[in-house]
Formats: C-alpha cells, sequence, structure tokens
C-alpha cells in the first residue's frame, strides 16, 4: 500500500493520545466557532428571554399568574412564583423541537460537510483512523448536546432571576426543598436533558455518513425527527412509541420529585444508550467500507 492509500484509508501506526485530544480540541473549536453554530446558541438562548418578558408582560407585576397563566407548557405556571423554574419551562419548550434540531444540524453535517467540502481525506492523514475520526466527532457532537442544554439553562436561570423572584421549590410531590437543593436538581435535569439527544446524534451520526452533502445530512437529520415525533403523537400507534428516542423525554420531569422517581429517567438513559450503540455501529460500519477518494 502506497503512503497516499495509507493516509486516505486511515492505516498505518496508531495514532498518540495527544494527537487525539489535540484533534477533539481542533474539532470542537471548528464546531463551536462556526457561525451556524453561534447562530443556533443563539436562538436557544432566546427562548428563555422570550418565555420570561411574556410571563411578566402577562402578570404585570410579575407576581401572580395572570388569566390563562395556569396553560402553556409544563412549569409555565409556576414560574411567577419562583424564577428558577424558568429553566423547567425553558427546558420543556425547547427539548422537543429546538434542542434536537440544533443537534440534528450539527450531527448531520459532522462527517458529510467535510467530505462535500472535500476535506475529510485529509484528516485522514496518517496516524489518523477512520474509527478514531469518526469517536471524535461523536463526541464533539454530544459536548455540543451539552454544552446547548446548558445555554438553555444559564438563559432561563439568569432571566428567571431578573424577573422573578427566587427561592424555596415546590417539588411536584408538593413538598418544599431549599434553593441550594433545588439549584443542583436544575443542574441534573439539564445534564439528563443533554444525555438525553445521544441517541439522536448517534442518527444524525450515521446519516452524515451516507451522503457527501452537508445540507443534505442536515435536512434528513432534521426531517427524520420530525416524522419521529408526529408517530410518538399518534395514539393509535402506543405499541412502538416506547422504542422512539424522544418517547421519554420529558421523564426529567421526574427528578423534581421528592422523593425522585428514578423509573421513567431510567429507561430514557437506555433508550439513547441503545440507539448511540446501534447508529453508532451502522456509522462505524459505513464509515469505514467509505470511498473516501470518490
Amino acid at each position: 500500500m502506497s503512503q497516499a492509500e495509507t493516509a486516505v484509508t486511515g492505516a498505518g501506526r496508531a495514532p498518540s493520545p495527544l494527537w487525539t485530544f489535540g484533534i477533539l480540541r481542533s474539532e470542537l473549536t471548528t464546531t463551536l466557532r462556526r457561525w451556524r453554530t453561534l447562530a443556533l446558541l443563539g436562538v436557544l438562548a432566546a427562548v428563555p428571554v422570550l418565555i420570561g418578558i411574556a410571563v411578566r408582560i402577562e402578570t404585570g407585576d410579575g407576581s401572580s399568574p395572570g388569566p390563562g397563566g395556569g396553560g402553556g407548557p409544563a412549569f409555565l405556571s409556576q414560574v411567577t412564583n419562583n424564577g428558577l423554574f424558568l429553566v423547567f419551562a425553558a427546558l420543556a419548550v425547547t427539548l422537543p423541537v429546538f434542542l434536537p434540531m440544533a443537534v440534528g444540524v450539527v450531527a448531520g453535517d459532522s462527517v458529510a460537510g467535510e467530505a462535500g467540502a472535500g476535506t475529510l481525506r485529509y484528516l485522514l492523514v496518517a496516524p489518523a483512523g477512520r474509527t478514531r475520526l469518526l469517536l471524535t466527532k461523536y463526541a464533539s457532537v454530544l459536548v455540543f448536546c451539552l454544552v446547548a442544554t446548558l445555554v438553555v439553562a444559564a438563559s432561563a436561570l439568569a432571566v428567571g432571576a431578573l424577573l422573578f423572584p427566587v427561592g424555596e421549590v415546590t417539588t411536584i410531590s408538593g413538598t418544599r426543598i431549599g434553593f441550594g437543593e433545588g439549584l443542583l436538581r436544575a443542574g441534573m435535569i439539564a445534564v439528563v436533558v443533554a444525555a438525553s439527544l445521544i441517541g439522536f446524534a448517534a442518527v444524525g451520526l450515521f446519516v452524515s455518513t451516507l451522503t457527501s452533502s452537508g445540507i443534505a445530512a442536515m435536512a434528513a437529520t432534521v426531517g427524520l425527527l420530525i416524522t419521529v415525533q408526529i408517530i410518538d403523537g399518534i395514539p393509535q400507534l402506543s405499541a412502538v412509541h416506547p422504542y422512539l428516542f424522544p418517547h421519554y423525554w420529558m421523564s426529567y420531569a421526574d427528578l423534581l420529585r421528592d422523593p425522585v422517581h428514578w423509573d421513567e429517567v431510567v429507561k430514557n438513559l437506555g433508550l439513547q444508550g441503545l440507539y448511540a450503540v446501534v447508529f453508532g455501529s451502522a456509522a462505524w460500519a459505513r464509515f469505514t467500507a467509505k470511498d473516501i477518494t470518490a
């Protein structure tokens, strides 16, 4: 095998840990500095601001809900009593659509974008390997999942504290916990929400290995998300609902119970892990057989 062929196929000596860390850092820097990524994060950060302002305007002095104040997304009616609930309400609004769409764009473009731009073959220069490069791509998408979720949570926390009072938190079970513990629960919820996206991230990575068009991969990933969401909302198809990756997304609300109910949360994380294994393996099988020189 010639040196050029070795570079393209990723064969050769094993890459060092320092190389792996370096390419991961480079991938994260590139991903987070793209204008598209910054725009997505900006939109996500704006959602809690809009929710907070809307609730504040509706309630007037911010002390009690106005007409119809009990409607809307989960936790929204509690925001006026405690600004910390804006974190939970914002995640409830963004998780079904906005957060996964942002992840779908980043995951769909991860491999296909490089292939379309003609830079993928250069990333496989020895001692790079296809498996390690694919894992690096997936790791960068997972980091984006966490960053995007934390952006929503941090924006909501800042807006909630600015516009509404903060203090003890009333759990779904009716008990009261201190603000410190409520803040800890909010952090746990943010981590669980980010982890809820790892299965969909693997789906997006797999789709990204099927084409050399970043736009096509992003559109297909987002389209698949919408399709699965529709299926999950059809009662006649309830038999397949427990196997769909978004079915247990809202289980994070159980972390606000006292004591915490872990059953649905564990089911969610287990399902996400299963999707990550299945579609991650499919992405690996496709990527390792992909003709990068084409």
